[in-house]
């Protein structure tokens, strides 16, 4: 199996969307720590937990080949874990707990992420494990 014909994906972890994801949530979780105490329980939990999600529905979607409607539907909450993300990074800038530009990367990245996962989704026989 290869991701643009130059490499071997043997896990999900060698897929770039899959990099973009943990690193961002990464990012995410340093940022986070420096968001005040008084959002420990709501955006600081909330953009941590939906930056985590995409790569931990990834990793189960991944195990889920066998089964095309499996494998699409772990996808579909990635992407839908990615644009929750993508609106909690908003708040977080809004908030000034994150500067703009780096709001702005992270979300740019989340952009790639999704197109990455609708492109998977839209053409997922390639992933498939054969019977």
């Amino acid at each position: 199996m290869r991701e643009n014909s130059t490499k071997v994906i043997k896990d999900h972890k060698d897929l770039e969307v899959y990099k973009m994801a943990f690193d961002s949530a990464m990012i995410i979780f340093e940022l986070s720590k420096k968001f005040p105490v008084e959002e420990r329980y709501s955006l600081t939990d909330q953009i941590r937990r939906s930056s985590r999600s995409v790569c931990a529905n990834f990793a189960e979607g991944w195990r889920k080949r066998r089964y095309q409607a499996a494998f699409v539907a772990k996808l579909n909450d990635c992407e839908a874990e990615s644009a929750e993300t993508q609106t909690w990074i908003e708040f977080a800038v809004k908030c000034n707990y994150m500067n703009i530009e780096i709001g702005r990367e992270l979300y740019g990245t989340y952009n790639q992420v999704l197109s990455g996962l609708v492109h998977i989704i839209n053409k997922p026989s390639p992933w498939l494990i054969k019977h």
